[in-house]
């Protein structure tokens, strides 16, 4: 059976209303990174950084998956073979689409987690600098975010599936960031046919065998149609 891993970025989305970081008018035009983004920032300045994110959080809240989040849940659902998705972005909108087990390796918006003790928990919809964990009471939570300089979660998992994957697939990513834009490299090493979604190729593009540009939610779904069989390249079977 065929397993299908695929990574996804700020462009899948973007496309449901969602402000990307790197877009010319996008949030790090409006914010620096070292003073939003880094456990530096955070200690210089935590109410910006809880306040940043609340926002962030707010936003997340008001907008709809879209059609490629809800082609990847069908894909899930109906594959034959196993189905990853890992996925850069900090929004719930895999999940609300309708993945189950998404693996969120810089964290998640509606996460809580205590810089003394690790401790993790549901964030409320509007935290504050200098809450309480709910642990060890340490005035000490701060949103569930990997930073800048931080190492993104279950990277040895992350790998172990790059490893066993027949197919990778990389969706409205950047190709800018590390460790997520050497995953094609690792991928492709093993053996797995590549494949890019974006609007235009990425800083990787190289590592992959296959480019469809284009927005995710027209070029995701006829993707999703051939692998289940439902359509070819060329139209309806």
């Amino acid at each position: 059976m065929t397993k299908i891993v695929i990574l996804t970025g700020a462009g899948i989305s973007a496309e449901s209303g969602l402000e990307t970081f790197r877009a010319e008018d996008g949030l790090w035009a409006q914010h620096r990174v070292e003073d939003v983004a880094t456990p530096e920032g955070f200690a210089a300045n935590p109410k910006l950084v809880v306040d940043f994110y609340n926002a962030r959080r707010a936003q997340a809240a008001n907008v709809d998956p879209n059609a490629a989040h809800r082609a990847l849940a069908r894909l899930e659902q109906q594959h034959d073979g196993e189905v990853i998705v890992i996925t850069q972005n900090v929004d719930d909108l895999h999940e609300r689409g309708g993945s189950q087990g998404v693996m969120h390796m810089h964290g998640a918006l509606k996460g809580a987690l205590c810089a003394a003790c690790d401790h993790r928990w549901p964030a409320p919809m509007v935290m504050a600098s200098g809450d309480a964990c709910p642990a060890c009471g340490a005035l000490a939570a701060r949103p569930d975010i990997v930073w800048f300089g931080e190492m993104p979660y279950d990277m040895d998992s992350l790998f172990d599936h790059l490893s066993e994957a027949d197919i990778f697939a990389a969706i409205g990513t950047s190709g800018n960031v590390y460790p997520a834009a050497g995953f094609a490299a690792e991928a492709r090493r093993a053996g797995a046919h590549t494949i890019e979604f974006n609007l235009e190729r990425s800083a990787v593009g190289s590592q992959f065998a296959e480019h469809r540009q284009g927005p995710a939610s027209l070029t995701v779904s006829v993707w999703v149609d051939e692998v289940l069989g439902k359509v070819n390249r060329d139209g309806l079977f």
